[in-house]
């Protein structure tokens, strides 16, 4: 049997149980949470050195089962990698991003299934961080609060004009039309999407007050008519080069005086890099193809070039880590409920997915920031309150 693995996996002491195609076993630790159960021989010599990436494509591929708690399989799965793996800390190469490429890795993550997400998601599907004002709340409380938090970082007052740049299933714009009295036209390259936000404006009634539709951000009006501009979990989907452009379109589609929200995930690096060990590899291969993210410093630079004053920024690290963790918990409940709605490999890349950035957040491999601009006044001036004091009254 220990002829089968590297010397250097013998010497761990991790919970984890090996367990190979011939039904040998072999522990590396005492008490194993975690069995992983190798079907491709060929795959014992990569844990001599194994990444992230090719831990979880192994999985994602059926080469390997995993048996145990998906929050345990994670945290092995990095001690693992963290003890053996030759991390690269070189820069991943740039992607280029066009219309056509944008709309086909927005339609392979976003139009899955509808009723897949919506297992898992809060009842509104907001599919981006939620807001713990306590600690306590559940998910669904924790998505109202961010929604409320968002809006009254952007002033929302009766009567404006808010542009939501991806607008997803339609949760923020519903919101703010309903409780803040807004006009909100919500724009997004998902056609899934799309066809469920429009379903449940009507059934709400708001089809006055929002209007939806399939649109790509480089093709948004430039003549300022929003007073206000939101954008969530959408530009990590821009890329590095596309960044200057973006910010210019946000820029010309509101009026002076105007706020810009932009609220995403950002690298921890400043040069944008993924996380070391496979990790962000991983997830560009099987999650966000394409996806790239910038660092805090890039997005507020490419913000102040395109016009735009930063007056706030806040980051909620933390925040998305338990969101996540909400989110992966939801769907280990539901499993075989998922398996009817999806692929059996998409469920595999999902389930390693959600409770793998869950682990990442929490320990800082990269982080959610939003942050507030304004369009300043020809004179330099705006609206905004000497204070934040509004925003928690």
């Amino acid at each position: 049997m220990l002829a089968y693995l590297p010397p250097n996996l013998r010497d761990l002491q991790l919970p984890l149980r090996l367990r190979l195609w011939d039904g040998t076993e072999f522990d590396l630790g005492p008490e194993p949470r975690v069995t992983m159960v190798v079907k491709d021989p060929s795959l014992v010599a990569q844990l001599a050195h194994p990444s992230l990436d090719a831990l979880g494509g192994a999985y994602v591929e059926g080469r390997v089962e995993l048996e145990g708690p998906m929050s345990e399989v994670i945290r092995i799965g990095d001690a693992l990698s963290q003890a053996l793996a030759d991390d690269d800390p070189s820069e991943r190469s740039r992607v280029p991003h066009d219309k056509d490429s944008d709309a086909a890795a927005i339609s392979y993550h976003y139009d899955l299934s509808n009723d897949f997400y919506a297992l898992w998601l809060d009842p509104q599907m907001v599919y981006s961080c939620a807001y713990f004002e306590t600690g306590a709340e559940d998910l669904e409380q924790a998505q109202q609060a961010k929604l409320r938090h968002l809006c009254r970082k952007l002033r929302l007052q009766p009567g404006e004009r808010l542009l939501d740049v991806g607008c997803g299933w339609g949760g923020l714009a519903r919101f703010a039309a309903r409780e803040f009295g807004v006009e909100v036209h919500g724009i997004t390259l998902s056609r899934a999407q799309l066809k469920l936000a429009r379903k449940r404006v009507k059934d709400e009634g708001l089809g006055q007050q929002v209007r939806l539709e399939l649109l790509d951000y480089r093709d948004l009006p430039q003549d300022g008519r929003f007073d206000k501009v939101v954008s969530v979990g959408m530009f990590e989907h821009v890329g590095h080069a596309n960044l200057p452009l973006y910010c210019q379109r946000l820029f010309g589609a509101v009026k002076a005086g105007g706020l810009v929200m932009n609220h995403g995930i950002t690298a921890k690096f400043t040069d944008g890099r993924p996380v070391g060990r496979g990790g962000g590899e991983f997830i560009g291969r099987y999650v966000f193809p394409e996806g790239e993210l910038p660092h805090l410093a890039t997005m507020t630079a490419h913000l102040s070039e395109a016009g735009l004053e930063v007056v706030d920024v806040e980051n909620l690290r933390l925040h998305y880590a338990r969101t996540l963790e909400h989110w992966s918990a939801r769907l280990e409940e539901r499993l075989d409920q998922a398996a009817q709605l999806v692929p059996e490999q998409a469920l595999r890349i999902w389930r390693l997915y959600l409770a793998g950035c869950a682990y990442g957040f929490a320990r800082g491999w990269m982080s959610l920031h939003q942050i507030l601009a304004v369009k300043p006044h020809a004179d330099g001036s705006h609206g905004l309150p000497w204070t934040r004091a509004d925003l928690y009254r």
